[in-house]
């Protein structure tokens, strides 16, 4: 059990620091790690219920959280029930009304910050019957606490990536040609639910890109069967009690050309130089330049299409992001990604993604799978 109490002692000293009255929080990661109220795992269509924008948590120093949610997430989404008051808003209820009454119990706020992914809905009722205080981002308030992660939040973490290394286990000895991109993705979401994972953390990736094949990385899997001279890259994660991880490896599809070796050596490299920029207050876009640089040196800057990495703990993307345009500096306990990648359509495509922690002495990988060459058949 985390302590979701001192976690909301400390939201309330920041809640105070920054003049803030009343922060309201919809079902999110936010809520989960201040409640301890599990989210409902996402789906491609959106769940909807009557009145389920009043959904969320409101809180103010020095009171418990108040809920209020609809009556279908109240009667199915609570089997441990939540800390502080409830409120049920029902189908034939007045919905607007009763939002308006557990926010009119807080004394009249003069600044309220609202959780980043508030319904629009919800936000236009908060003004309304608040009588248009200032409106603030809450995410500032919640995501410095999120960003540093304790000695049981790190035990998760390591967890999490378990999972993943286990999935890439199981499915590296699938890789051969004539099977495809989408069989390979069902192996990997297979083992991390079988696992125990909550769910993946985001949709899995397999593709594969070579010089046979204009296939680009925005392509993220398809029925397509794999071919040789082709690499497969891997992008995906599990969730242990709560907490995500993202992982990424290649695997080659018969013997590698000097091209893709070269590439494949770039990028291995361009991670460990990422890593040892790790330390303590080294800004996080030092992390991404110091990993981009080795590929730029090598000629291949043009095909590292995205930022070296990002935050990750209860969600996947975190602040801050390990990229050129955040200089936050990085603190003791941070976890992040950092994943380096060359995708040439027509060319070579390789990629490693890995969950790293900001130690006192340096940046140390929590995942364990090894960063060797795998070539199948």
């Amino acid at each position: 059990m985390f302590d979701y109490e001192g976690r909301r002692a400390r939201l309330a000293e920041r809640m105070d620091a920054a003049g803030v009255d009343l922060l309201f929080v919809p079902p999110s990661a936010d809520l989960e790690y201040l409640t301890g109220l599990k989210r409902r795992v996402s789906t491609f269509g959106e769940i909807g219920y009557a009145h389920g924008w009043v959904g969320g948590a409101f809180f103010a120093p020095g009171r418990e959280p108040v809920f209020v949610l609809p009556r279908m997430t109240a009667e199915f989404d609570l089997p441990e029930g939540v800390p502080g008051h409830l409120v049920v808003v029902s189908e034939l209820d007045d919905g607007r009304a009763r939002f308006g009454e557990v926010a009119r119990g807080f004394p009249m706020p003069r600044r309220v910050a609202v959780g980043a992914r508030t319904w629009g809905e919800t936000v236009m009722h908060l003004l309304d019957v608040l009588g248009g205080p200032q409106l603030v981002n809450g995410n500032g308030l919640v995501n410095p606490l999120r960003r540093v992660k304790s000695p049981q939040e790190l035990e998760h973490l390591r967890a999490a990536c378990a999972m993943a290394d286990t999935a890439m286990g199981a499915v590296a000895g699938s890789v051969q040609r004539g099977v495809t991109e989408l069989d390979l993705a069902e192996e990997v979401n297979h083992s991390l639910l079988g696992q125990g994972s909550r769910t993946v953390s985001f949709d899995t990736g397999v593709w594969s890109m070579g010089r046979h094949d204009e296939r680009d990385a925005t392509v993220r899997v398809s029925a397509q069967p794999l071919r040789p001279q082709t690499g497969v890259s891997f992008d995906f994660g599990g969730v242990e009690s709560g907490y995500c991880s993202d992982f990424g490896r290649t695997v080659h599809v018969g013997e590698p050309d000097e091209e893709y070796q070269r590439v494949y050596d770039l990028v291995i490299a361009a991670q460990a130089a990422g890593i040892a920029a790790v330390r303590p207050g080294v800004p996080a876009s030092a992390v991404h330049r110091a990993t981009r640089q080795v590929i730029v040196d090598g000629g291949y800057g043009d095909w590292f299409r995205h930022r070296t990495g990002h935050c990750i703990g209860l969600d996947v993307h975190e602040l801050p992001y390990i990229s050129e345009e955040d200089d936050t500096p990085l603190e003791v306990g941070m976890t992040f990604t950092i994943e380096p990648s060359v995708f040439w359509p027509g060319h070579v495509g390789v990629r490693i993604e890995d969950i790293v922690v900001c130690t006192e002495s340096g940046g140390r990988k929590l995942n364990e799978f090894p960063d060797d060459m795998v070539v199948a058949d």
